[in-house]
């Protein structure tokens, strides 16, 4: 057996129970619940293999074994397929930021979207706390308050000054932890200050557009020296949920889900229903109207989809 520590699409290369590292294949097809994956095999996954005839030094995938856990997206490319971040880890950090790029707190309610069904544990970092002002301090004050109410961890780090470094390694240690975020958020800066030796490449911002650009191409698992293993992606440029129905995401914006008990009705969307507690809870100040906002946003771009894919049906 072996495990998938990096994937660059059509190539796979694993570390076996020996220690080895093997550039492999996959044999065949493998679906997720029936679903169209774009890359079947994701860094993370377990799997056997047999060596190719005649190539000691290549690797045939035959079986993924069973997943604990998976983090997927809608393929950015193709609508109706997915795309696997990755599997079998013990928690997420999502790192986002408030200037350079600029927040979207959009952003990461999406994002939580595709952890929490599967009851992934997220901590959300707000880096480049170096270049905040006392009027950024604020907005971070209320993400802070936001998001710890609920159950996520929130903490502010910069790779320039060492802010949070120590108190984000605490955390990864001896977990698998996936890394995520936003393009240009400086996820390859701040593991760079957490392992110098990882030596991550990395590029500035946009000056014109403000945005970041790709610096990591593939996603790979790295081993850390103070016990634990972290699997950096790229970063994502946007997220749609055309593979969710209005259900999926009401059950999966925690704090909706556990006052939806209190709703007059069972299937209550938390839109225009009647008794609707969610509601309550946003005038009783229980629920974050924040949220609230992006959580309705999500709701239109599915209702949109549906509707486009019903009349050219």
């Amino acid at each position: 057996m072996g495990t998938v520590i990096k994937s660059t699409g059509s190539w796979y290369i694993l570390r076996t129970e020996e220690g080895h590292t093997l550039q492999s294949r996959i044999r065949g097809k493998f679906r997720l619940d029936g679903k169209k994956l774009t890359n079947p095999v994701a860094v993370g996954d377990v799997v056997s293999f047999d060596r190719e005839a005649g190539e000691e030094e290549v690797g045939i995938i035959t079986h993924i074994h069973d997943r604990k856990n998976y983090v997927v997206r809608q393929s950015p490319r193709q609508k109706h397929a997915l795309h696997l971040l990755a599997a079998n880890v013990d928690q997420v950090v999502l790192v986002s930021t408030i200037k350079s790029p600029d927040l979207k707190p959009g952003f990461i309610d999406r994002f939580l979207l595709m952890t929490e069904g599967h009851d992934i544990p997220v901590i959300i970092i707000i880096n480049k706390a170096d270049l905040l002002e006392p009027e950024d301090l604020e907005i971070y004050g209320g993400l802070e308050f936001i998001y710890e109410r609920i159950g996520y961890e929130v903490i502010l780090t910069s790779a320039e000054d060492g802010t949070g470094v120590p108190e984000l390694q605490d955390k990864l240690k001896n977990k698998i932890t996936l890394i995520s975020g936003q393009s240009g958020v400086g996820k390859s800066s701040l593991l760079n200050a957490i392992q110098p030796e990882l030596g991550l490449r990395t590029r500035e911002i946009s000056d014109a557009s403000g945005k970041g650009a790709h610096t990591t191409t593939h996603a790979e698992m790295f081993e850390l020296e103070f016990g634990g293993f972290i699997i950096d992606t790229p970063g994502i440029k946007n997220l749609s949920f055309n593979n969710l129905t209005i259900q999926d995401v009401a059950h999966n914006f925690r704090e909706f889900f556990e006052l939806s008990h209190e709703c007059k009705f069972n299937n209550c969307t938390h839109r225009n229903e009647p008794g609707c507690a969610v509601k309550n809870g946003i005038e009783e100040g229980l629920v974050s109207e924040l949220r609230y906002m992006n959580y309705l946003q999500i709701l239109d771009e599915i209702d949109a989809q549906n509707y486009w894919e019903r009349i050219n049906y």
